[in-house]
């Protein structure tokens, strides 16, 4: 009779633990899908509070920054996210002709469920800022023009809180923590997100991937919902065919080359895997029109879902971009590498740019595969390289390719560069990254 009551005490305690777990998943697919409506509707709700006139444009070192980060915390905390800052947020200063201004970024995570992995992290970012307000002179009165930045980035904001939500309601799908960052001042040249990478954030060396978003609201037909990353085709693809299994309703288009600047740039230049969500720049980027009502919310909605499934596919994977992991530990067992940006004066291809040796020397020697050809296989190849002291060409290998052929040649033709002057950073010679776009156009 022992053994019989021992026996139903674990068939109730199994019963149990898979009811917990169905109900769990049940309460994770709820807070994904069945409140869908109500989803747009808070979309709608940030877009247009972090667009209204109250913040004035939202300009870095303003008080309508301020009151956009203190909104995103507030919402970061109401989806149960733990915060890294308090509401003051992280804050830093940049030096302008004749001012000093000071931002902030706003931090918080949701920690991974597995001990050995919830100390990698993957970034979700999106900025708080935009250009702020300029006055005109109209019949001789000053008439200020406000820019409300709605698709820029009000909309990428949105997205973050949309996502925190879901992310902290299924935690336990998330072996790995998901950091969220509300970036200051992206307008001044990315300052927030260079200060999180290069000052503020201790782990930044246990980052894996991150994820921006940046203008997803005008997602259409003429702006479709696509993603960036310098990972392999081979390796993005297999991510993407991993989402194609969830339960989605849009899948991104690939985009080949980056479309602007922002706030991946300074993990990239780090050398970490970065993902680019967008539906790209509008007539109305920057200017007075980029407005709430423009805004395609039930499409924002959808690209919202399907960045949590591609968060959540990342997070569970083995290696994330096992390409890139491999040459980040590469170049992190040698010297420092300088970014061609950061050259006091920078490396010259016989007296002069990138361009001058794409047009001189690549593509005098590239040639077009037969195979592609006969395939109608074009596209872009990025290739990297670094630029020695010396000035040898060294560690030339594709950071975003085509196929296998179209890769191969550009890899040659880059290889058997002549030497070039080095780039110098206080009057010394360094060893400095470039990244070039090789081009294969069929007529």
């Amino acid at each position: 009779m022992q053994a019989l009551s021992l026996h139903k005490v674990y068939n109730n305690y199994s019963r149990m633990k898979k009811i917990s777990l169905v109900l769990l998943l049940m309460t994770c697919s709820f807070g994904v899908f069945a409140q869908s409506s109500q989803v747009a509707v808070n979309l709608k709700k940030h877009v247009e509070y972090l667009s209204s006139d109250a913040l004035q444009g939202r300009k870095a070192g303003t008080a309508g920054e301020r009151l956009a980060a203190g909104y995103l915390y507030d919402r970061l905390v109401d989806a149960g996210v733990t915060m890294l800052t308090d509401k003051g947020g992280q804050d830093f200063s940049i030096a302008e002709a004749n001012d000093t201004v000071s931002s902030l970024n706003i931090v918080g995570i949701v920690e991974g469920y597995d001990p050995k992995l919830r100390d990698e992290y993957i970034v979700v970012g999106a900025h708080i800022d935009h250009i702020g307000t300029h006055t005109m002179t109209i019949n001789g009165k000053p008439s200020v023009q406000i820019y409300p930045g709605a698709d820029d980035d009000a909309s990428g904001v949105a997205a973050m809180i949309d996502i925190a939500e879901r992310v902290s309601q299924c935690k336990f799908m998330f072996p790995r923590s998901i950091i969220f960052v509300g970036f200051g001042a992206q307008e001044q040249g990315m300052a927030g997100s260079w200060y999180f990478v290069n000052r503020a954030f201790e782990g930044i060396g246990r980052v894996k991937a991150m994820v921006n978003l940046d203008m997803l609201g005008r997602g259409n037909d003429e702006n479709p919902f696509s993603i960036f990353s310098q990972a392999s085709v081979k390796d993005l693809t297999s991510v993407m065919d991993a989402v194609k299994d969830e339960p989605i309703v849009q899948q991104p288009s690939i985009l080949y080359e980056d479309v602007f600047p922002s706030d991946h740039l300074p993990f990239y230049n780090q050398h970490i895997p970065i993902v680019l969500f967008t539906t790209g720049m509008t007539r109305e980027y920057h200017t007075v029109r980029d407005l709430p009502k423009f805004i395609l919310y039930d499409n924002l909605e959808s690209s919202c879902n399907y960045i949590f499934y591609f968060l959540k596919t990342l997070s569970n994977q083995t290696d994330i971009f096992p390409s890139l992991t491999a040459s980040k530990g590469a170049v992190a067992e040698q010297e420092v590498i300088y970014s061609f940006a950061d050259c006091d004066k920078r490396p010259q291809f016989f007296h002069s740019d990138e361009k001058h040796f794409l047009d001189s020397w690549v593509y005098k020697y590239v040639k077009y595969p037969k195979a592609s050809i006969a395939n109608g296989i074009q596209g872009t190849v990025w290739v990297e390289f670094i630029i020695e002291k010396d000035g040898s060409v060294t560690n030339v290998k594709v950071s975003r390719g085509v196929d296998d052929d179209l890769d191969d040649e550009a890899v040659k033709a880059v290889s058997v560069s002549p030497k070039w002057i080095p780039g110098q950073v206080k009057g010394k010679h360094v060893r400095t990254k470039i990244v070039i776009p090789v081009e294969f156009r069929l007529k």
